[in-house]
């Protein structure tokens, strides 16, 4: 039997900042992880978080009052609006970048250019409410570096990490401009010297930075994370959870845990039973391509329900959604690969297969695939492609196709890139409607030479603009005629970045029972717990924002800690304001 006084069950974002706060606080604690890499989904992932009035935004003069966000909130989830843990959240959540911030080796990086989703939403912002993990050594971590998750590789420059925002702009730009070039091939050099020396790249962007942050403020302070050890069960006396059952190489141990347990297992994107009942378009469970790590089979959830914990299963949609196209690895696997930054380029479409279009390719990927199902006819499958032409793909790549000077051969021959002379050509290469694509391309030419889209005004909000290509000198920043054969085009199949819908949860993350009241001793995070969007998402940054800030919200409240009071709010509203759509 082990002894502690926490036990976190994940090792994501959430599961990670509960730790770190709690091991900052005093307690001892102990992570657990099924997989044998620590990180989750969130080491794939961009590393963003929607935290409005941040430190970071307030030190760049970008200031608002709690109000304004609010608004933006409760104007988007609707009826799934809770204004307790919203309130909490906003009051909160810079508290926490702030704490980590002072207090760990995790820092930030600003995204105050980044808008919200829905421009045309009352209170959406320009900026200022974004930010991600900086890049992190990751020789900070010494030998636990190599128990960290990588990114997914065909994410990657051959396993090196890009950082999105102007890093992803200079290796875009890498054969058109000479400080481009230089800047990438200075980052390569040192991707492979790392390579030698270590063995992996050891400057980690994105989502790997995140958790290395946390995962080396977690060793820092005596935390363990205990690496291929599934959670069995949760140990239950006189009504409050008092820690669980592990699995591991050395067969089952329990683990008591004074102050309780925090369920962190990242959601349900792999359990088939569960998105058989909560995914309308996966009647079979099986119709849906999660880009979430493959350990999440809801392992949290069931852990709870087994006890009594209540299930939301009434959210707007269960699940982030995103598109997915399935990438053929040399292995025999396939990488489910999440299309989030070439839709919005100018010269890119995507069309059903009959040749239609059916939303605004440059929308959110949660909106995209909304699209997409409400666009195929039921009994169906749900599928569309995204067509560009040669000069698009060279110069932006399309999903897990490399822009130039990386070659295409390899997508072409293991059947993943579609190519053809001429859009009809493609056309029956993809099995679309060949007349009705033709058709599509020209209409969408004339629209795109107008600079204005007739059909699906795209290229209208501050969003879809941010996303395309200012420096393109288009009418339009997400707009282009496709007319530079060969044509292709990658088909796309619905999925996720993880899952929307789990464990009810209170304003301090304890999870609730039947009748809406705290199950002593038991928490939830990240993806376990039932996103405090009900279902909807207003900005990227949507998941692991909260996930960072109810982890150290469950930290306080296991700790017994009081949490900051208003007056050392790090984000007072004064000053200026920022600016609105």
């Amino acid at each position: 039997m082990i002894q502690t006084d926490l036990l976190v069950i994940g090792s994501g974002a959430g599961g990670l900042s509960a730790a770190v706060t709690a091991a900052h606080l005093g307690l001892r604690v102990l992570v657990a992880e099924k997989d044998a890499q620590y990180g989750g989904t969130t080491a794939w992932s961009g590393g963003w978080m929607w935290i409005p009035r941040n430190p970071l935004a307030v030190e760049a003069g970008i200031v608002e009052d709690i109000e304004t966000p609010l608004s933006y909130l409760r104007h988007e989830l609707g009826d799934q609006f809770d204004e307790a843990r919203a309130r909490t959240y906003l009051e909160h959540g810079p508290r926490m970048v702030d704490f980590f911030r002072r207090h760990t080796a995790l820092q930030f990086i600003d995204g105050n250019a980044i808008p919200d989703f829905h421009g045309n939403t009352p209170d959406a912002a320009l900026g200022g409410r974004s930010l991600c993990a900086a890049p992190f050594d990751g020789r900070r971590l010494g030998r636990q570096i190599d128990r960290l998750k990588p990114p997914l590789r065909e994410t990657t420059l051959w396993g090196m990490g890009i950082a999105s925002g102007a890093e992803l702009r200079h290796f875009m730009n890498a054969m058109r401009s000479a400080a481009s070039f230089r800047y990438v091939a200075g980052k390569v050099l040192a991707y492979w010297r790392d390579q030698l020396q270590h063995g992996r790249g050891m400057r980690l962007v994105n989502g790997n930075a995140l958790v290395a942050g946390l995962a080396a403020s977690a060793f820092e302070r005596g935390v363990e994370i205990r690496t291929d050890s599934p959670a069995r069960r949760l140990l239950v006396e006189e009504g409050r959870v008092v820690g669980a059952v592990l699995g591991g190489p050395d067969g089952d141990v329990e683990v008591r845990a004074s102050r309780g347990v925090v369920l962190a297992c990242g959601g349900f994107p792999f359990d088939v039973e569960r998105k058989k009942a909560w995914l309308p378009h996966a009647p079979s469970g099986r119709e849906h391509w999660s880009a979430a790590s493959r350990g999440n089979t809801g392992d949290g959830l069931r852990m709870g329900e087994a006890i009594g914990a209540a299930l939301n299963g009434q959210l707007a949609q269960a699940a982030a959604l995103a598109p997915v196209s399935l990438v053929p690895r040399a292995d025999g696997s396939v990488a489910h690969f999440p299309h989030l930054i070439e839709r919005a380029k100018p010269g890119l479409i995507a069309v059903t297969a009959e040749g239609k279009r059916f939303t605004n390719e440059a929308d959110s990927y949660h909106d995209f695939v909304r699209g997409m199902l409400a666009a195929v006819p039921a009994g169906r499958p749900v599928e569309a492609w995204l067509v560009c032409d040669h000069a698009f793909i060279r110069r932006y790549g399309l999903g897990a196709v490399k822009p130039a000077p990386m070659p295409l051969r390899r997508m072409l021959d293991n059947g993943y890139l579609k190519r053809g002379a001429t859009p009809a050509e493609l056309a029956r290469q993809c099995g679309i409607a060949p007349d009705a694509l033709v058709q599509t391309l020209q209409r969408y030419g004339q629209m795109a030479r107008a600079g204005r889209d007739e059909d699906f005004a795209k290229g209208e909000t501050p969003y879809n603009r941010v996303q395309g290509d200012a420096a393109s000198g288009l009418p339009n920043p997400c707009m282009a005629p496709l007319e530079q054969g060969p044509f292709y085009a990658v088909k796309i199949v619905p999925g996720s970045l993880g899952t929307f819908d789990g464990l009810c949860v209170d304003a301090q993350a304890r999870v609730l029972d039947g009748h809406g009241q705290p199950i002593a001793g038991l928490y939830a995070g990240g993806n376990d717990m039932a996103s405090m969007m009900g279902g909807h998402y207003p900005s990227g940054g949507i998941t692991l924002g909260p996930a960072m800030t109810f982890g150290y919200l469950a930290a306080h409240h296991a700790a017994d800690q009081p949490l900051l009071s208003a007056d050392t709010d790090p984000a007072p509203a004064s000053r200026i304001q920022p600016s609105y759509v």
